[in-house]
């Protein structure tokens, strides 16, 4: 018995625990490995012409012995010599297509295996290997056999055809694995499917199939038909990705098919994104835009990621690194010459080729949904119902380092024209003068168009974007301003700071009465004392009598927001809250009037009422509801 060239049973345990954590790959590594081979016999015979063998006669063959416990994998492909199976498989991560690939440099071979590492995960279930081949152009054939990193044996062997036999030996059941499964017609053709149906070359197998004799020309009617089983010989897999075919041969419903069938979807996609990439980063790639977001999109059990292939050969079911957070909600597969097959997930996370393809697909996801947004605004309308809600979340989050990607691809409702508008096209109406783009934010889109401080901006003829979803307000505080270079414009909500609405006339008359109620503002300042942070002349309200707005970084919406994170019980940030008056409605009448008869235990009942209809006005809780229907029935006694 030979022994490995490299580090025996120990590269070999790595090899096989650490690169594959799923044993059913063995199967994907062999047939790719006999794929392998059957490319270098048919690029051999493009100036080789005694090579007879035309390319619709290749295939690979697959064979079950369930009494042997024996899965074979026969190709008609170059075969090896004695000496290319010393070097090929006499050492562990060696790899024959690699070198075969540095040596032939023609853009049309694409060799999706390696024999070495790949063809050493059969071990994962096999407790004997047999490789028999004879190569093309030799006589002689040769069986390479092991049990593992104990060694190999290398004997002449007999053999009609050019090509390559594997013959596994599945190993025996134990406590933790059922390897018997792999014995299994069903779960073979499973494999295939999943992980080799793009192999370009047909993949044979003889399956079991029933059907019903032919009834006897002497039967009568209570004949019960009788069944017999037969073999037949069935190609398993489809040979041609429907992402490697021109998109014009491709019709809608092929697309809308393959998206339902490999993702598990009932509705057609919202849009199909199919890629050809040459150059820094080589791949093909079909993308699908779902049409409704999945039960489970918004949760922690959502897994995001695009299936990735090497060359056909499926190499991760969800490869999260092709696809930001913002656009997770992207399916679809991604094909790719330039990737090894032999590669771990933390390898790819390094990986170069994987980084380009991730900011090549960005950026084909962003001009797609770009273009739906111009084109179809219907249904981007609908598409941004299902997955808006990611897009501000990519936005907001990394501190806003994603936020000029996105913001284009913004919809918010508009108060003045009933309907979803981007941040340019709110840009675009704004009049002249409009100082700042006004927002309102709360739970209720209704509710917010009635708001105390809305009346006025809307009774100015400018517009309102009212947002309601949690995530908006934190979304447009990253942003900060929006518009072309030098003319941009800062957000402004309605409900905190100088809305700057205001003539320097009526700036100065506010003023002027502001300073003539100091002592009104203070005895109510007095009556709330730590609820409020001041109380004040307002200048943002026409016919309500009363509103609360907020000072500094936290709204008061943010608040509302931040209060009903978990964990956050009695330590959320607060808002500091300021009770504005309206001088021109007559509730502020009666409170000077109480303040300078010097009525100081009604006039902070007042306050107290005024404060609590200023909060349920915002949509916010009030912190006694007993005590503040109290309060009001006393007033109407």
């Amino acid at each position: 018995m030979k022994q490995f060239k490299a580090e025996s049973k120990k590269l070999l345990d790595l090899m096989i625990n650490s690169i594959y954590s799923n044993k059913e790959i063995f199967l994907r590594e062999i047939i790719s490995n006999a794929s392998d081979a059957i490319d270098k016999l048919y690029f051999k015979s493009l100036t080789d012409h005694s090579v007879t063998t035309q390319k619709e006669d290749y295939k690979i063959h697959l064979a079950v012995n369930k009494e042997d416990r024996t899965i074979t994998v026969t190709d008609n492909g170059i075969g090896m010599t004695k000496e290319e199976l010393e070097k090929n498989l006499g050492t562990i991560a060696r790899s024959g297509s690699g070198d075969f690939k540095a040596e032939n440099k023609a853009d049309d071979i694409d060799i999706i295996g390696q024999f070495g590492v790949g063809f050493y995960s059969a071990f994962m279930v096999a407790s004997r290997v047999t490789v028999i081949s004879r190569a093309f152009g030799s006589d002689e054939a040769w069986k390479w056999e092991s049990s593992g990193a104990e060694g190999y044996t290398l004997t002449e062997a007999e053999k009609d055809e050019v090509g390559t036999k594997i013959i596994m030996v599945i190993k025996e059941n134990t406590e933790s694995e059922n390897y018997d499964r792999f014995l299994e017609e069903y779960t073979l053709v499973d494999i295939v499917k999943k992980y080799s149906d793009y192999v370009r070359y047909p993949i044979t197998m003889y399956r079991e199939k029933s059907r019903a004799k032919e009834k006897p020309a002497d039967a009568g009617e209570d004949y019960k038909p009788e069944y017999e089983t037969y073999t037949e010989l069935e190609t398993l897999n489809s040979m041609v990705p429907l992402w490697k075919r021109s998109k014009s041969d491709v019709s809608d419903e092929e697309y809308n098919e393959f998206y339902k069938s490999k993702f598990m979807d009932f509705t057609d996609p919202a849009r199909v994104i199919v890629s050809r990439t040459e150059g820094t980063a080589t791949y093909n790639s079909l993308l699908f835009i779902p049409g409704r977001a999945p039960y489970d999109y918004y949760t922690r059990e959502y897994e995001k990621g695009l299936q990735l292939y090497a060359s056909g050969v499926l190499i991760m079911e969800k490869c999260a690194d092709l696809l930001p957070d913002y656009f997770s909600f992207v399916k679809g597969v991604v094909d790719s010459q330039d990737l090894s097959l032999n590669i771990s997930r933390e390898m790819l996370q390094q990986d170069g080729q994987l980084k380009l393809i991730r900011s090549s697909l960005e950026k084909k996801i962003k001009n797609e949904l770009s273009s739906m947004k111009m084109n179809d605004r219907e249904k981007y309308e609908e598409f941004f119902k299902n997955f808006g809600r990611q897009l501000k979340f990519g936005c907001y989050a990394e501190y806003g380092m994603h936020a000029d990607l996105l913001k284009d691809l913004l919809l918010f409702y508009s108060a003045k024209e009933k309907k979803l508008i981007t941040l340019a096209e709110y840009v675009e109406k704004m009049p002249e003068e409009q100082k700042f783009i006004y927002y309102a934010a709360g739970d209720s889109a209704e509710r917010l168009a009635k708001l105390p401080a809305a009346e006025l901006v809307l009774d100015k003829g400018y517009d309102l974007l009212l947002l309601t979803e949690d995530v908006d307000e934190f979304c447009l505080q990253v942003l900060r301003q929006y518009g072309e270079k030098d003319k941009e414009k800062e957000f402004k909500n309605i409900s905190s700071g100088d809305l700057g609405l205001e003539t320097e006339e009526e700036k100065k008359a506010a003023e002027e009465k502001s300073e003539a109620s100091k002592e009104l503002f203070a005895a109510m300042k007095e009556a709330l004392g730590e609820k409020v942070t001041a109380v004040r002349l307002s200048t943002r309200l026409k016919s309500h009598p009363v509103c609360i707005t907020s000072e500094g970084p936290v709204t008061l919406e943010m608040e509302r927001i931040l209060s009903q994170m978990p964990g956050s019980e009695g330590n959320a940030p607060k808002s500091q809250k300021v009770l504005e008056l309206n001088a021109d409605h007559p509730i502020f009448a009666t409170l000077k009037g109480l303040q300078e008869a010097g009525d100081k235990e009604k006039l902070a009942t007042y306050a107290d009422i005024l404060y609590n209809q200023a909060l349920l006005i915002e949509g916010l809780p009030i912190e006694d509801p007993v005590a503040y229907a109290q309060s009001v029935c006393e007033l109407m006694k």
